[in-house]
C-alpha cells in the first residue's frame, strides 16, 4: 500500500510531550485517524491509535481499565492485576488498534508522517493557517455524523455519546417491561373501546 495523504494537528501546548495527532490515508480509499508524534529523547516519533487495556470486577463483571483502584459501577476496592509487560520490561497497559506488523512499513509510515509534521509546523507560522485534520468528516458527506469543534472538545463529546448510548438502552429496556412485543397499552384499549358503537343496552350490567 501507498500512503497518498498525511493530514497533522498540531498541539497548543508544547509543554506536553504529546505534539500533535495526524491521519493517514492509504490507496486515496483507507483512512487511519488519531496517530500520535510525541517528542522522544531522539526526537519525535509516531505512536499508533490504542485502547486501555481493561479487566472485569470480580463484583458486578463491569471493565475497568487495568490500573484503576475501584470499581466503576459497583464502586468495590479493586486488586491492581498481573500487569503483562512488554520487552523493556515497562507495564503494558495500552493496545494498538491498528499498526504495521513489519518494520519496512513501520519505517514508511515513520519517515512521511515525521516529513509532513516538520511541513505542518513551518505552514502554522502564516498567516490564516488552517488544519485539515478534520476535512474528512466533510469529505465523508452527509452519511458521516460529526460535530465541528471534535478538536477542542473530544473527550468531552465522548462521555456525552456514551451517556447517549446508555439513556437510548435504559428507554428500550423500560419499554420491554410495560408491555410485550403483541401486546398493547391500556390506553390504546382504551380509545378502541370507545371508538367503537356500542349496542342499546351494551354495558348496563358491567362491574
Amino acid at each position: 500500500m501507498k500512503i497518498t495523504e498525511v493530514r497533522i494537528k498540531l498541539m497548543e501546548d508544547s509543554s506536553d510531550r504529546l505534539r500533535g495527532f495526524c491521519s493517514i490515508t492509504f490507496d486515496d480509499a483507507f483512512v487511519i485517524r488519531d496517530l500520535k508524534i510525541i517528542e522522544g529523547a531522539n526526537g519525535p516519533f509516531v505512536a499508533m491509535p490504542s485502547r486501555k487495556l481493561t479487566g472485569h470486577c470480580p463484583n458486578c463483571g463491569c471493565k475497568n481499565h487495568l490500573r484503576a483502584g475501584y470499581c466503576n459501577q459497583c464502586g468495590m476496592k479493586l486488586k491492581q492485576p498481573h500487569v503483562e509487560r512488554g520487552s523493556d520490561q515497562r507495564a503494558k497497559l495500552y493496545a494498538d488498534i491498528a499498526h504495521p506488523i513489519n518494520s519496512e512499513c513501520r519505517e514508511q509510515i515513520q519517515t512521511r508522517v515525521i516529513d509532513e509534521y516538520h511541513n505542518e509546523i513551518e505552514e502554522a507560522k502564516r498567516p490564516g493557517y488552517r488544519s485539515k485534520y478534520d476535512d474528512y468528516f466533510t469529505d465523508a458527506g452527509e452519511d458521516y455524523e460529526h460535530d465541528d469543534d471534535h478538536d477542542s472538545n473530544s473527550s468531552n463529546k465522548d462521555s456525552m455519546r456514551q451517556e447517549t448510548t446508555s439513556e437510548s438502552i435504559e428507554r428500550s429496556e423500560d419499554s420491554s417491561k410495560l408491555k410485550g412485543p403483541h401486546s398493547r397499552s391500556a390506553d390504546a384499549s382504551i380509545h378502541s373501546d370507545a371508538s367503537r358503537p356500542r349496542k342499546f343496552g351494551e354495558g348496563i350490567f358491567d362491574d
